[in-house]
């Protein structure tokens, strides 16, 4: 796996459009000035694309994510187009309006033309949350309307909009001004662990923001429709609200919902699902979203925390939180951990990645590890290991140390690897007889379908990177190699900015799985049986897919789910 740094792409030469400069306020002294209002029409999505027109039919209002409201615009770049969304507004000649959007995505953009003066545009490279775009135009002597737009880019994932405004004198025809938001409804307690509780509740027209409140004290301010209180004492009953905030103030609090922590055990380790989906959680800031365990998206079932680091003694790991991922502790953390397994999910430790390497190749280091690794488990609640070694690995020693632990761990361990594709070219290989070897505890194989170039399938012929022919001829190779097709899983990159090469699109993914599961969509590879019990998918990472909207896991899980 990729932890280097990657730095911000020109994109066709051009990467952001110029912000217009030297704009002023006019006004005649002495002038009534009515209230300013925004001007935008429909400026929510509330009534679909009412009053606005979209690019080559790129727009479409969806119902998740949302700013506030029930309603947002998702625009798709598709080829040359860039998804633009476009409104023309009423406005007042000789005046000064705020241009403002909330804006989810890779690459959005939010401008103003024909404003007279000078056009505007300001954009952002995006990430998994909402943030806000703003920006000021001054309308020219004789002008009455403006067009306002929104747009991604090519190339890029599909990017989201909600509450377009544009603030000033009344052009006549705008929405009104905004009013207080209702009472949000459908509070409910999720996950509990002994120091935290899920929350989740319905948005409110209008919102803005939600408050949460503890016990009739104001705890938290958050924008989304969900949260994870965090500091709570274990075996504790709370009484929890929400109220719904815009500009013109705050709603009533909601109905109280009661939730009682557990008393501090450990939940246990769940089971794996039949079909499951990987991800890959960065512990370091590389340029990709930083987000922390509970923003994961409930799509991915196996999360593998990356990396371990490596001590003096051979073959010891440690790990270290890494203060760049925003945790104020660690046991901040381990709620974390605590929390998504009480949801079903479970969370491993990754021992390797592109950089990193733990050296195994005697007994000292095989039981350095198996213990090391086990205290681990036990201190923050993971549910078993990863091994992503690209350094080169010694099966007999790796195995022993994968035994020990086994032995420790119990039935419950969860054991996944990820090796490289020339790692798993036939079964002499290290990695292949290593997983052999451990092949009645070995929970699936996600093979790193990226950063190879062109490889060997199972019937001996060369297939591209990056085809539905790559990634089923080569799982070809283990699933008539020896491992279980529910060992098997398909490694992908998130999005383009997650490995240096062997990006697909996930309908890529998606026809790889009919076609090794079902015996469809297949490319000029076809295998001679199917295997309907295939594990799943694996990407690296799921911060990288966070930064692209979650639009790799929104794809590729439910997919995955839903095998046969």
């Amino acid at each position: 796996m990729d932890r280097t740094t990657l730095r911000r792409r020109w994109l066709g030469g051009v990467l952001a459009l110029a912000v217009g400069a030297g704009l002023g306020l006019t006004g005649g002294a002495g002038t009534a000035v009515a209230a300013d209002v925004n001007n935008a029409r429909n400026a929510g999505f509330e009534s679909g694309l009412s009053n606005w027109t979209c690019s080559a039919g790129s727009g479409a209002v969806v119902s998740s994510p949302v700013h506030a409201g029930a309603s947002a615009l998702r625009g798709t770049p598709s080829g040359q187009d860039n998804a633009k969304c476009s409104q023309t507004v009423s406005v007042k000649p000789n005046s000064t309006y705020r241009l403002s959007a909330w804006v989810q995505g890779s690459y959005v953009y939010l401008g103003a033309s024909g404003t007279g003066t000078t056009d505007v545009s300001v954009w952002t490279p995006g990430g998994s949350g909402w943030s806000q775009l703003s920006t000021t135009f001054t309308t020219g002597s004789g002008t009455t309307s403006v067009t306002v737009h929104t747009h991604g880019w090519y190339g890029q994932p599909a990017y989201f909009a909600d509450d377009v405004s544009v603030f000033g004198p009344d052009g006549g025809g705008g929405d009104p001004d905004p009013v207080v938001p209702p009472t949000p409804g459908g509070l409910t307690a999720g996950a509990v662990t002994s120091s935290s509780v899920a929350l989740s509740w319905s948005g409110s027209s209008g919102a803005t923001g939600y408050n949460v409140y503890r016990n009739g004290t104001r705890i938290q301010s958050v924008t989304g429709t969900s949260t994870t209180v965090t500091g709570l004492a274990a075996s504790t009953s709370y009484q929890f609200q929400v109220s719904a905030t815009n500009a013109a103030g705050e709603s009533a609090k909601s109905a109280a919902v009661t939730a009682t922590t557990s008393n501090g055990g450990n939940p246990g380790n769940p089971s794996v699902p039949k079909h499951a989906l990987t991800g890959y959680w960065q512990n370091f800031d590389n340029g990709a979203t930083v987000q922390k365990l509970r923003d994961v998206s409930s799509q991915y079932d196996i999360i593998a925390v990356s990396f371990a680091d490596s001590t003096a003694t051979a073959g010891e790991i440690v790990f270290n939180l890494d203060p760049a991922v925003g945790y104020g502790s660690v046991d901040e953390f381990r709620s974390d951990i605590a929390a998504k397994k009480s949801a079903g999910k479970s969370v491993i430790l990754s021992v390797g990645g592109e950089r990193g390497n733990v050296t195994i190749n005697s007994d000292a280091s095989a039981t350095a590890f198996a213990d090391s690794a086990y205290s681990l488990m036990q201190s923050y609640g993971f549910s078993g290991i990863d091994i992503d070694l690209e350094h080169g690995i010694n099966s007999t020693y790796l195995t022993k140390a994968l035994r020990q632990l086994s032995q420790k761990a119990g039935s419950s361990l969860v054991l996944t690897m990820a090796p490289q594709t020339i790692d798993m070219q036939n079964t002499g290989t290290e990695y292949f007889r290593t997983a052999l070897a451990v092949k009645d505890i070995l929970t699936v194989i996600n093979m790193q379908y990226y950063n190879s170039g062109s490889m060997l399938g199972c019937d001996q012929k060369v297939y591209s990177q990056g085809s539905v022919d790559f990634l089923t001829a080569l799982a070809c190779i283990q699933l008539e190699g020896g491992l279980d097709p529910s060992q098997v899983g398909i490694g992908v990159p998130a999005s383009t900015r997650g490995a240096g090469s062997g990006y697909v699109d996930p309908q890529i993914v998606k026809n790889a799985l009919d076609c090794l599961t079902r015996g469809t969509n297949c490319g000029s590879f076809k295998p001679s049986r199917t295997y309907p019990t295939l594990r799943g998918a694996m990407t690296w990472s799921t911060n990288w897919d966070a930064t692209a909207g979650n639009a790799w896991s929104n794809a590729v899980g439910p997919h995955v789910h839903n095998l046969p």
